[in-house]
């Protein structure tokens, strides 16, 4: 008799780069679910096999969503996914006073774990929530997931050992009820890969403020003269902005001797990319400027960093709805390492 096929619910999907991975792993995701209807287009265009729900978990009921989606309790088949943006437990010292509500994502997952008890569950998450997992709620979460007989592995990790090129550390967390061993990816060995390999060839040469009509979206944001001017004087290939820090003209107003040193900075080709965040369009937000070019990344090239598939549509007319939707993606390539590992220990039980 032919094994199901396995199965996944992902939640806080928002454009579904979880999603795109786990599809490319193996894995039949059902259907995601995030409460921000700006990434519901770019989700259904690209997961066109998957369900799209717009609803905030905090309001979610486990048998409502249950019976939607025909789950069965205890399906030895099924991963529930819960990569919540908690931006609250983010080591990045801002003001969390619009994250608040963010904090007890967590927990609300959780109800959904409790009452499916699925195969697998997944977890990605900002390093912070382990600093403060007694705050956080993941002390509870692991603890009773392990009362219910999971097996539970979580580490941070540094994407870039598992071939994405960034520089990118995040917790992550795969559990499981049907092994007694450890179930997660192995790491890769070898030399780390590059913004050269990613984004060195196929991207043509463009100034900023272009505007890409098709869905390659190759395009850039705006830049004034002055930080043009800051560009022109900026290292190629790795430099930062000491490179005209007492220029007259150009020097930052604000700034605490070598803090922050990133922002405004180019990226190196032979190095993994910074984490793309949600503002990786612009230059004063990170180390975001092209290499050589004079400009700041595109969408597309922060989508290509953040190992989406370049036919991969991002549809959206706003530059900053893109990036936010590319930066708070778990990156393909990383949640298809999840999903292939999670398809083997299942083939091996």
């Amino acid at each position: 008799m032919m094994k199901q096929k396995i199965k996944a619910v992902d939640f806080f999907c928002s454009g579904g780069g979880m999603t795109c991975g786990l599809v490319q792993g193996g894995i039949n995701v059902i259907a995601g679910i995030d409460n921000d209807p700006a990434c519901k287009e770019t989700y259904v265009k690209n997961n066109p096999n998957s369900k799209f729900i717009l609803a905030d978990v905090f309001d979610l009921k486990e048998a409502e969503l249950a019976r939607q989606l025909s789950l069965k309790k205890k399906d030895d088949d099924l991963v529930l996914i819960g990569c919540s943006p908690c931006q609250y437990w983010s080591i990045i010292q801002t003001d969390k006073t619009k994250s608040q509500k963010s904090k007890n994502l967590l927990m609300e997952f959780k109800r959904f774990v409790d009452y499916l008890q699925p195969g697998y569950v997944l977890v990605e998450n900002v390093p912070g929530i382990l600093g403060k997992k007694d705050k956080s709620g993941l002390d509870t979460f692991v603890a009773d997931l392990e009362k219910k007989g999971y097996k539970v592995h979580y580490e941070i990790v540094n994407m870039s050992d598992y071939g994405v090129p960034q520089s990118r550390r995040r917790f992550s967390l795969l559990a499981t009820r049907l092994h007694d061993r450890k179930v997660f990816p192995v790491k890769d060995t070898g030399t780390r890969p590059t913004v050269r390999g990613a984004i060195g060839k196929g991207f043509k040469k463009i100034p900023a403020g272009h505007r890409d009509s098709t869905t390659f979206h190759h395009s850039t944001a705006n830049l004034s003269e002055k930080n043009l001017q800051r560009l022109e004087k900026t290292t190629k290939n790795g430099g930062s902005w000491l490179d005209w820090a007492n220029d007259k003209k150009l020097k930052r107003k604000k700034y605490h001797g070598r803090e922050f040193v990133d922002n405004y900075g180019r990226l190196s080709w032979d190095k993994p990319a910074p984490t793309i965040t949600t503002k990786f369009v612009s230059i004063s937000n990170g180390r975001f400027a092209h290499p050589e070019e004079n400009r700041g990344l595109s969408i597309r090239e922060g989508a290509t960093l953040q190992t989406f598939p370049t036919d991969y549509i991002f549809p959206g007319s706003s530059l900053g709805i893109s990036a936010k939707i590319i930066g708070n993606a778990v990156p393909p390539h990383f949640a298809r390492r999840l999903a292939e590992t999670i398809v083997k220990a299942h083939s091996d039980r």
